[in-house]
């Protein structure tokens, strides 16, 4: 598994999954509604999500953003797409921390890390299209929607529209102000 930097931003720190994250994380991965855009079901164990969070044969990354505290407020992850250079991020803030702006501030945060720190061209982000937290969210960090698929692919709830959206390095790295968050690799 590639190595997983942390990552400061005004209020939070996104570090690496740790196995306390899974009882924190519990509460929304184990509630239908917050599940419902994941393409499976709400975990019905920790020990369910745990084996799902920490699976070793998965090629991706996860930062758990806490905050000053020591508060799990949100998971992010990171994944290795089509080709070098290109990754899918995805993210999930916790049912308490919702409408906060958490989700906005460590996403941000995360896309200046791959596009700086870790030299990636391009991000790329899968929605589904009634998931209109998460286009706000793509589409207000300039994120692209590049592709809508319909009937896409079949989850726990029924067959998917599918969104894909792509922030190009360019893009994102003029139409941004220099590092406002501290950061620590």
């Amino acid at each position: 598994m590639t190595d997983v930097p942390t990552i400061r931003t005004e209020r939070f720190t996104l570090r690496p999954l740790q196995g306390s994250d899974c009882a924190a994380l519990y509460p929304t991965l184990s509630d239908a509604n917050q599940c419902r855009f994941l393409t499976r079901p709400a975990f019905t164990s920790e020990e369910e999500l745990w084996g799902w969070l920490a699976d070793p044969t998965w090629n991706g990354r996860t930062w758990i953003a806490e905050d000053r505290e020591g508060q799990v407020a949100a998971r992010f992850v990171s994944v290795p797409a089509h080709e070098e250079g290109v990754e899918q991020i995805g993210y999930i803030t916790c049912l308490h921390r919702q409408r906060e702006g958490v989700a906005r501030e460590c996403t941000e945060a995360l896309v200046r890390h791959l596009f700086d720190t870790d030299g990636l061209r391009k991000i790329t982000a899968e929605v589904d299209a009634e998931n209109s937290a998460s286009i706000r969210l793509l589409s207000g960090l300039g994120f692209t929607r590049e592709a809508y698929f319909r009937e896409h692919e079949t989850t726990h709830i029924g067959l998917r529209d599918v969104m894909m959206y792509g922030l190009l390095a360019n893009d994102f790295l003029a139409q941004n102000e220099p590092v406002k968050f501290g950061r620590r690799s």
